[in-house]
């Protein structure tokens, strides 16, 4: 690598909007970062998330081309 190009690569510390907070590593010369969501809130970690059918379209789509 050549010397005096690259931007320093600081410990920067991440908050969610939930409050959770952890530490990485980024050329974000502020040293903080906010985030909307995070592994300790997001819907798919929490194991809360809604699993939504589109009106039967599956179905819908099996039964128009199954096989006769």
């Amino acid at each position: 690598m050549k010397q005096g190009i690259h931007p320093d690569y600081v410990e920067t510390t991440v908050t969610c909007t939930c409050g959770n907070t952890f530490t990485t590593k980024s050329t974000n010369k502020s040293g903080s970062l906010s985030a909307d969501v995070c592994a300790a809130c997001h819907p798919f970690y929490t194991g809360k998330q809604k699993i939504l059918d589109t009106g039967g379209r599956v179905a819908r789509f099996e039964r128009r081309y199954a096989k006769k």
